[in-house]
């Protein structure tokens, strides 16, 4: 009997192994179709949070292609499309940003990752003015508690740029409005305002604020997700954490969270695939069906 049930053991622990690499070297692509007030035309938005200088095939291709067929009309970033670790490579976070910026229109928030190398040389030399000015010669348009309005379908673009005393582990500080305001300026009540806020945890604030769509991804999908429960460890090592992927409501704001397309402290991923997120955003007064 014991023989037996070591057997079984071992086979189960070979086939979540066998998950686990074949989650933790792929991606998918979830869509969402979302009607938003204020919205002049339809957008369509692609997403990309957490890449983390992951690559999918030679200079990110593969990625690449998934991005090309969805035909966006901008392309955003949640956040942590490096990884803050001295010395560390950042060539295919590069490539990957370099090729979608001769294509499309391309807006990055920033993430803790991002705001450690820009925030902290000592430790990270100069890896912040290399991603800095790799992005301006690459004609993207960082937000770093800034905006753009796209005056085409009236909305504007918001990039929430928190300091790492909101990401700590244990003790978080809190985010109130008057923080927000503070940091982003005021909601302009007749535009469609999109939220690029790496953390998602203070969504409700980012909705009192009055963003119409908040995007975010930091907590890559609860690495790992159990059916019915969900995510099951943030990254900020919260157990199974209120918002770890998906579309989220409160009051008519909604929250998209990408469970991320990369990795790092953690480099593990089960039930949980990598995703690359893609957004179409459809005017109130349109005869259609909207989440």
């Amino acid at each position: 009997m014991w023989m037996t049930l070591g057997i079984l053991f071992a086979l189960i622990c070979i086939a979540l192994l066998g998950v686990m690499i074949y989650d933790s070297t792929r991606f998918v692509t979830v869509s969402y179709r979302l009607t938003v007030p204020h919205l002049k035309k339809r957008m369509r938005i692609v997403l990309l949070a957490d890449l983390h200088n992951k690559r999918y095939g030679e200079k990110n291709q593969k990625l690449l292609a998934a991005v090309d067929a969805q035909k966006p009309d901008v392309v955003l970033s949640a956040g942590d499309l490096i990884t803050s670790k001295p010395k560390a490579s950042m060539q295919n976070a590069m490539d990957l940003v370099r090729t979608l910026s001769e294509k499309y229109p391309v807006y990055c928030g920033n993430g803790n990752h991002e705001y450690r190398i820009f925030h902290d040389p000592q430790t990270y030399g100069r890896m912040g003015e290399r991603w800095r000015a790799f992005l301006k010669g690459s004609h993207v348009r960082m937000l770093e508690n800034a905006g753009v309005f796209l005056e085409e379908y009236n909305v504007r673009i918001c990039g929430l740029d928190l300091p790492m005393e909101f990401y700590k582990k244990l003790d978080r500080g809190r985010v109130d409005k008057k923080t927000l305001c503070r940091l982003i300026g005021k909601k302009d009540e007749n535009v469609c305002s999109v939220l690029l806020a790496h953390n998602p945890v203070f969504f409700e604030t980012y909705a009192d604020w009055g963003a119409e769509l908040t995007l975010s991804g930091h907590v890559h999908g609860g690495i790992v997700r159990l059916p019915v429960i969900g995510g099951v460890l943030s990254t900020s090592l919260t157990l199974f954490p209120r918002y770890d992927g998906g579309l989220y409501e409160k009051n008519g704001k909604k929250m998209i969270i990408s469970r991320g397309l990369g990795s790092h402290t953690i480099p593990v991923r089960l039930f949980n695939p990598a995703e690359l997120v893609s957004i179409e955003l459809i005017p109130e007064d349109e005869n259609g069906n909207g989440a």
